[in-house]
Formats: structure tokens, sequence, C-alpha cells
């Protein structure tokens, strides 16, 4: 069998040298893909059983994964994770089977298998044929979403213990060098650092848009990104320095900005939803620190995904039934795009009498939104 296999792979040898036309059809990428996963789970799965029978020390090596680092010559991370997956698989057999199948992923199998602590094996017992049909359906930051509201919605202690560690494990070191130069080096919780990363985005967006216009300005027309003035780690370098320098600049007594923080009911996905804008899952222990300082936003969901209650801020927002879709959207609409919303775009055009309504709506990318109105015909 294995030398069929052999074989079958040497038939490929060349693919794309000699037939490129071949690999220009994207079902052909999307089948070797899931051939790929196939021989990673058989791979791993005889691994685990070939360690498990501790061949490896006739060789005189101390481990299964020493032999396998030594004998392959690949990096020692690489041989754990082989023989951690294909433990995992002896554990998770839903999860095995359809990673044999092609359907899933090492990477999920990976996910499932952390999940699977002491208090919640029974749990994921439970419900591992429901996780896996929807890792077959979500794309993986959706799935690990899901695995968070799962982890949750069983064992919310370890899930608070797990946040309130990273809150504790902060750090951040500014140091210069022998030459003079600063080198920085930081570890945030989300919370946190979501707060830095937003605000040094804000400055590098005003940045960036300074260098095109210098850009445009000495060349005569559109720029490209690498005729820029700076480039990205630069401006975002700059940032911090403008974020520094504009923090004391503030009027001594100034306003503090309040944090928002969402809270959505009754979305057909989940009963409950607790993640920051960018997505990031966090647990409601999480926000306590700042409920003296944040603003509160209800979103209560009637089916089918349909805002029927949104409490405004309207200082921050125009307009509820925009809040309602980017909080129901959450995510650019085009089904290979998970960027964050910047637009809300009419799924029937108003010029063709399209309602301005929330089920009329939906979230854009920047790009996707540009791209839609670029071309001709129906939406």
């Amino acid at each position: 069998m294995l030398d069929e296999l052999i074989a079958a792979l040497d038939g490929l040898d060349g693919l794309a040298d000699a037939d490129p036309s071949a690999l220009a059809d994207s079902r052909t990428i999307i089948a070797l893909h899931r051939q790929l996963a196939r021989l990673e789970a058989i791979a791993a799965q005889a691994t685990a059983r070939w360690d498990a029978a501790s061949t490896w020390a006739v060789d005189g090596a101390r481990t299964g994964a020493a032999w396998l680092t030594a004998r392959l010559r690949i990096p020692e991370q690489q041989a754990r994770r082989c023989l951690r997956l294909g433990r995992a698989m002896r554990v998770l057999p839903d999860a095995g089977d359809a990673w044999v199948r092609g359907d899933i992923g090492g990477a999920h199998v990976s996910a499932l298998a952390a999940s699977r602590t002491p208090a919640l094996t029974e749990a994921l017992t439970r419900d591992e044929a429901e996780l896996v049909g929807e890792a077959m359906q979500l794309s993986f930051r959706g799935f690990s979403r899901r695995l968070d509201y799962w982890r949750q919605l069983n064992d919310l202690d370890a899930e608070e213990r797990r946040f309130e560690r990273m809150v504790e494990d902060r750090s951040l070191h500014l140091s210069p060098t022998f030459q003079g130069a600063w080198v920085l080096d930081g570890l945030f919780d989300p919370i946190g650092g979501t707060i830095v990363a937003e605000t040094l985005a804000v400055i590098e967006r005003e940045l960036f848009e300074d260098d095109w216009r210098e850009a445009r300005a000495r060349l005569g027309r559109e720029p490209l990104a690498a005729e820029l003035g700076r480039s990205a780690a630069q401006r975002r370098a700059d940032a911090l320095v403008e974020m520094a320098i504009r923090a004391r600049t503030v009027p001594e007594g100034g306003r503090r900005p309040e944090p928002l923080f969402s809270v959505l009911l009754g979305l057909p996905k989940f009963e409950a939803l607790c993640e920051l804008a960018n997505r990031t899952v966090v647990t409601p222990g999480a926000l306590l620190p700042y409920l003296d300082q944040a603003w509160i936003e209800r979103a209560v969901f009637g089916p089918p995904s349909r805002a029927i209650d949104v409490g405004v801020q309207r200082r921050l927002f125009t307009g509820a039934t925009r809040r309602g879709v980017e909080l129901r959207d959450r995510e650019c609409f085009h089904d290979l795009c998970e960027q964050p919303i910047e637009e809300i775009d009419h799924i029937e055009p108003a010029s063709w009498g399209g309602l301005t309504e929330q089920h009329n709506g939906r979230g854009a990318c920047g790009f996707h939104n540009r791209q839609r109105h670029r071309r001709r015909g129906p939406p």
C-alpha cells in the first residue's frame, strides 16, 4: 500500500512544470490540500502508534520525538506536534476521522485537544461531533471563537482564571542599546492590547495618508506602496512616538476616552456574545475593571438575526440601524474575507430602490466595498 502511495506521488512530481494550466483550477488546489491533510493525519496516527511501541528505544534514542528529530532532520517542535496530534486522535475519534477524510486540518485537532482539560473531558466527549461539524463549516478564526465560547459555557471559572493570568503576565520592556537605539518588547492582555493597537492604528493611518499625499504630489500620479516615503514598520514606530507626544500634550484634567463594550443577546449562533470589536473573545469577568469608566451598549436580536432593540450612544454612532448591522455582521460579507467592517453596504443598491434598512444592509471592508462598486450589473 505504501509503495502504491509513493508511486502515485511520483506520478504527480513536476505537475506544476508539466501542466501549469492544471494548477490554475481552484478545485485542483483544494483537492491537493485536502489530500495533504489526509496524508498528515495518517502519518500522525501511524507515528503515535510507532511511538507507543517504543521501537525508537532499540536505536538508543531517549524519546520518540528525539528519534524523529534526528532521523528526519526536522525541528523538535515539529516532531512533538506530530506525536501530540497522533495521540489526540485516540481520544478525539470524530475529529480524527474528519482529519483522515480531509474535512478538517491538524490545526483543528490541535485546538480541540488543547480544550480537552480534565474538567472538560466529559463535555468534549458529549459535544465533539457537534464541534467537528462546525469546524467543517466555519473559518478557522470562527471555529476558534466558537471553542472559546464553548469553554466559557462549560467551565467559566477556568476561562476567568486564564484571562486573569494574561492580565498578571502583562509586561513591557524598553531598553537602550549600546549604540543609543531603543528596543521595545511587551506583552498585553486582550483588552489592554486592543486599546493600544487601535489607538496606534488610528495615528498610523493619519501618517499613511500624509505619506500618500506627499508621494502623489512628488510623482504626479497615484503612488505604489513601495514608493511611499516610509515603510509600514517605520510609520508604526513614528505613530508610537506621536502617541507619546500627544499624551504629554493632553490638557491637565482633560476627559479620558471611555471604552465601549457591546453585549449581544439572541443571535442564532450563540445565546450571548462577549467579545471586543476585533472579535477577540473575552470573559464577562474581564469587563469588571472597566465598568466604572465604560459605556455599555446592548443589542437584542430576534430571528432571523435582526436587531429588535439597540441601545444607542449617539455621541459615538450615527444611528441604530447602522450599528445593528455592525453588531450583527462584525466582519466583511465576502466569503473569502474576515476583515473588520469599514462600510455598511446596500445588498440591493439604493439606486435600484433598495431600502436603507437593516435587512438590506451588510458590513464590508474597504476593499470589497470598492470592488463591488467598480463592477457593473447586479451585486
